[in-house]
């Protein structure tokens, strides 16, 4: 594994203030997803982005930095890769991360790679048919493994953030510049899977960046508290990260 299997710390955090300004569409008629549109002013021609949530799918947070990059100028799509059974907030008793993954909340609908690597190929062809020509990925913590997953799909430049239960085959298979957020405290990408990954990303010989943010935890991107100026800039740092990332390898020199 280039980052260990979701933990606690994938399922705890902190929820962001904001009003979601995007809209829910269907993709293919059977996928629910949020789609953020920059305005006519700042929107940057041919390109999107692609967000591939945490395990908490279409809610507040993952919405918020949704319509954030939409605001930099980039055509924004989220796909719900749960089908609408994403993390309970409130987890019920004898709730297991492990059990959800494996089975779903029905005990018969597992969040397993057979069933979410067909949405994430809906997706990125509902960009298509709106237009967009060149494809930037951002996963947070879980979505993170499916940017790996589907440079081969059309992603083209991709972003992680707090990576969890990515394999190293999964790493050493891109073919795009990747840029990783990490976080000092991680028991998820550990001190020593990061610089595995760094040891599998030199080995592409592809362009790619990690950058670690100090006195934050996994999540900090995403559900991160916003409590202290050192967490604050962690979060507002690690969005601008990927901003820059897409706009540096995605749009013309």
């Amino acid at each position: 594994m280039a980052s260990n299997f979701p933990g606690e710390c994938c399922i705890t955090g902190i929820r962001h203030n904001g009003e979601p300004r995007g809209e829910l569409v269907k993709i293919e008629d059977d996928v629910d997803a949020y789609l953020a549109t920059p305005s006519p002013d700042k929107a940057i021609k041919d390109v999107g982005v692609l967000v591939l949530s945490d395990v908490y799918g279409l809610w507040q947070n993952n919405k918020l930095l949704a319509d954030g990059f939409a605001e930099q100028g980039f055509l924004t799509l989220m796909p719900d890769v749960f089908h609408g059974d994403t993390m309970p907030l409130v987890k019920p008793p004898g709730f297991s991360i492990e059990g959800w993954f494996a089975k779903g909340s029905d005990g018969n609908t597992p969040h397993g790679s057979t069933q979410i690597d067909p949405i994430v190929v809906k997706a990125i062809n509902d960009l298509r048919a709106r237009g967009v020509k060149k494809i930037a990925a951002a996963g947070y913590c879980i979505g993170s493994k499916y940017v790996a997953r589907h440079f081969k799909s059309g992603i083209e430049v991709g972003y992680f953030a707090h990576p969890s239960f990515v394999a190293e085959d999964e790493l050493s298979s891109i073919t795009g510049p990747l840029s990783i957020a990490a976080a000092q405290t991680d028991g998820i990408f550990t001190t020593e899977l990061r610089h595995k990954s760094e040891e599998i990303l030199a080995r592409t010989t592809l362009p790619w960046q990690i950058t670690l943010y100090s006195g934050v935890e996994h999540g900090f991107a995403a559900r991160g508290g916003v409590e202290t100026k050192e967490k604050r800039v962690a979060k507002d740092q690690a969005f601008f990260q990927a901003v820059s990332w897409f706009k540096a390898y995605l749009l013309e020199e």
